[in-house]
């Protein structure tokens, strides 16, 4: 009976080739790269956005979408959050569909969820796009079946057009 759980337990994470973990200062630099890498497709779940990091991702972004990357980005309402938070949300938010950046809201949001050609799955408990000060982490897994095991999870593919 072990046997079978372990076996089947090796059989769907078989095509991870790295996994680590990142913290808040760690993170950054690391997603980056992923998104400067990326070919096809970005997806970044983040409940709250914020004009302050968005500048850090906005270069990356930008280049991305030159690239014909198709970026999507699902977060809160930003009618979710209070009068500041929601005005620099809707700043942030409108500097993303400016680029030609999907947004999509949902409400009650909270995953923190960062996906790269979906071979790329980034999961924990930073919110990648309004972080500032708090202690986080964040897990880098180059997984194929874990990615897309997550859209899946998620129901992306019924959000992202």
């Amino acid at each position: 009976m072990i046997t079978r759980l372990l076996q089947r337990f090796h059989n769907g994470i078989s095509d991870i080739s790295e996994s680590k973990l990142f913290d808040e200062d760690t993170f950054y630099p690391r997603l980056l790269r992923d998104i400067n890498k990326a070919g096809a497709e970005i997806i970044i779940e983040s409940p709250f956005v914020t004009s302050k990091r968005l500048k850090c991702l906005l270069p990356a972004l930008k280049r991305a979408k030159s690239k014909r990357v198709r970026v999507a980005i699902n977060t809160r309402d930003p009618q979710e959050h209070n009068d500041v938070m929601r005005l620099d949300a809707l700043k942030a938010l409108s500097q993303l569909q400016h680029l030609g950046i999907q947004v999509i809201f949902t409400e009650g949001h909270h995953r923190k969820v960062a996906i790269i050609d979906r071979k790329i799955l980034y999961e924990g408990s930073l919110n990648i796009l309004s972080q500032n000060s708090s202690r986080e982490f964040m897990r880098r897994t180059e997984s194929q079946a874990m990615a897309w095991q997550v859209v899946r999870f998620a129901k992306l593919e019924e959000l992202i057009s």
